[in-house]
């Protein structure tokens, strides 16, 4: 999907359906084929739970951008399993400000998604570990100077990255691929009218918890994606008895956790009812090995619910320690386990980061603020586009 903004009309959102006549399938096909052979070759070698690892190429090809309508600008979001890096950024006119809005590392690695603490894309990619390859010239190394090329073919400081985390943006600053881009810091942003505390003990009921349990919360698109990290919120709260009640979201089945009583929810899609899970909670962790700016902490914080997590990736940039949560070492399941504790223990303090929580999720995380945002950094670089200076001069 990518979405357009044509100056003075509101954003559209495109989507590209794939042609069906039988020549173009078939180029799918064999497209497919290729790129499931290119990974194939290293499905034994691949250590589990690593990062989601894309490549480059799709198999769409060039195809979508001969449907590209006219613009004044070109923002692109998430384009893995979408975009070709190499048609797209061969096509893209001379001039036309490009936005990228990133939302995880996959732009300046060979294909990882979440780098893990391997700093190989600060120079080049290859002998991967999240491939268990030794070899120098292996997948990641051909993805990586794919995209070095592919990125050579743009005008220069036509492309404009934004970043959601603090973390990120620094991450791109040391990439070797997108260091020399220009990069702003814009977080994302929430419906704060629909993210809202709601009546805890009407949620507490509907979702058939003991009003006077000590609440505690996850969720993620994934239970068992293990960058998440449930198993070591599991590790955490094990021995701790029937003192809590464990509540966790997201589609796929979580394995067995010791401890209290747990209520799972396959993954919810309407935000309203989400918004009742989170304020049906007492405390909100996310024990995330490495994210960008997790959404969840948002939700949760806008539901008024203190956050709990490590301090990796963007998570510091919402949970201030004292202020809308607390933060462990990360990976520390011991630390994890002391300030779930210190948190669930303390009413009076859980009462007054609440009240923060709401309040820096209005002040900074709206879809207002966002939107303002985006808004202003369009139409700087739209005045400095060929177009936009030779508007000027008339």
């Amino acid at each position: 999907m990518f979405v357009l903004e044509k100056h003075g009309v509101d954003p559209s959102v495109v989507q590209y359906e794939p042609p069906r006549d039988p020549l173009s399938r078939i180029k799918r096909a064999l497209r497919r084929e290729s790129l499931r052979r290119s990974l194939k070759s290293y499905s034994r070698t691949a250590p589990a739970g690593m990062s989601f690892f894309t490549d480059d190429r799709t198999v769409y090809g060039a195809d979508p951008w001969k449907h590209l309508p006219e613009s004044d600008v070109l923002q692109l979001h998430w384009i893995s399993l979408f975009v070709d890096y190499e048609s797209f950024f061969g096509s893209v006119p001379a001039g036309k400000p490009l936005v990228w809005t990133m939302h995880g590392m996959e732009a300046i690695t060979g294909g990882c998604h979440y780098a893990y603490g391997c700093e190989k894309f600060m120079r080049e990619c290859g002998a991967c570990p999240q491939l268990g390859s030794r070899s120098s010239k292996d997948l990641t190394a051909r993805v990586w100077r794919r995209k070095r090329d592919s990125y050579q073919k743009l005008w220069p400081g036509q492309l404009h990255i934004v970043c959601p985390s603090r973390w990120l943006q620094g991450e791109v600053k040391r990439s070797s691929l997108l260091s020399h881009a220009e990069c702003t810091h814009i977080p994302y942003g929430l419906d704060t009218e629909v993210f809202a505390p709601r009546d805890r003990r009407y949620a507490r009921e509907s979702l058939g918890i003991p009003y006077d349990s000590r609440v505690v919360l996850f969720v993620a698109d994934g239970v068992e994606d293990p960058r998440k990290g449930l198993h070591l919120l599991g590790e955490a709260i094990s021995g701790l008895g029937s003192s809590f009640f464990l509540l966790s979201v997201g589609s796929g089945s979580p394995r067995e956790l010791a401890g209290g009583p747990h209520l799972h929810i396959p993954q919810v899609q309407h935000d309203g009812i989400l918004s009742c899970i989170y304020s049906a909670a007492d405390v909100f962790v996310v024990p995330s090995l490495q994210d960008n700016l997790p959404n969840t902490i948002l939700e949760s914080l806008a539901c008024g619910v203190p956050v709990a997590g490590f301090e990796v990736g963007g998570v510091p940039d919402a949970v201030r320690p004292g202020v809308t949560g607390l933060l462990a070492k990360a990976g520390d399941v011991s630390g994890l386990r002391n300030i779930i504790l210190e948190l669930l223990q303390s009413e009076e303090k859980r009462a007054e980061m609440s009240a923060n929580c709401r309040k820096v999720a209005l002040q900074e995380y709206s879809l207002e603020a966002q939107a303002r945002r985006y808004a202003n950094l369009y139409r700087e670089l739209i005045c400095k586009s060929p177009s936009g200076r030779a508007m000027q001069r008339q």
